[in-house]
């Protein structure tokens, strides 16, 4: 049976509790597990820690995953990128040299009879009022314009530096703090009076999170993501569940019945 995959926040360009070489490898080696009943692969944001594609530039390395992703499409199975607000510079290069369609908004999709909402997730629910401030900033085509005046060696290591002391102000909080605090379930349930949705899948939460939403059926599924707990989701036809590549001790918050 085919199934599809779904993973986000690789972080790719940061070293971690691997280096990002190391945690490439793994990206890479979890692929090529998934790729013999893959029948399509959703990259759901933030792959890259930081990427800005200047005109005749791209920023240095991921050979290992880049060739990958183009084996995989060359071979049939479609790969789709969602923009993550590390990657947000993401322009056409994905789609042009190795055919993965690129989003810049969440899409809705309708798979094996399932309706999901699959997006990156940042700027949306209530409250992050800054963040959402400077995601208009960082889309403006001026700001991009102005910043691709920069030679890239400075401003990709401007940029990785900013990243670095935001993730600083901003640990990792491994604990799923309820309906009332995580916006991305009030996102979903807001969404749900207005349409119906099976499945929400988000990632940027960096916390695999499988939560049964205010209608008892439909689920907010968050990814995790790959500097620590190797998290990913998979959609048989029928259900979706998270699961972990090489890391025996993964937990899944959230609340199911």
């Amino acid at each position: 049976m085919k199934k599809t995959y779904f993973a986000s926040d690789f972080h790719l360009g940061i070293d971690v509790r691997f280096s990002s070489a190391e945690r490439e490898r793994q990206i890479v080696a979890w692929l090529d597990n998934i790729a013999p009943d893959a029948e399509a692969i959703y990259l759901v944001g933030d792959v890259f820690d930081f990427w800005f594609e200047y005109r005749h530039a791209v920023p240095k390395g991921y050979t290992r995953l880049l060739g990958k992703l183009a084996a995989l499409t060359d071979s049939g199975i479609p790969v789709y990128f969602f923009i993550g607000n590390h990657d947000m510079w993401m322009f056409r290069y994905f789609e042009e040299e190795l055919g993965i369609p690129t989003y810049r908004q969440p899409i809705v999709r309708e798979l094996s009879g399932k309706t999901f909402f699959i997006g990156h997730g940042d700027g949306l629910g209530p409250g992050d009022y800054g963040y959402k401030f400077l995601k208009k900033v960082f889309n403006n085509r001026l700001c991009q314009r102005l910043f691709s005046g920069i030679h890239p060696d400075l401003g990709i290591a401007l940029a990785l530096y900013f990243s670095g002391r935001s993730r600083q102000g901003n640990p990792e909080i491994p604990e799923f703090l309820g309906p009332d605090k995580e916006w991305l379930v009030q996102f979903c349930n807001e969404t749900l009076d207005k349409q119906d949705i099976d499945f929400f899948v988000f990632g940027h939460r960096h916390l695999p999170i499988d939560y049964v939403l205010k209608n008892g059926k439909s689920r907010y599924i968050n990814l995790g993501e790959w500097m620590y707990s190797n998290s990913y989701a998979v959609f048989d036809g029928n259900d979706i569940s998270i699961e972990f590549f090489h890391n025996d001790t993964g937990k899944v918050f959230g609340r199911r019945p």
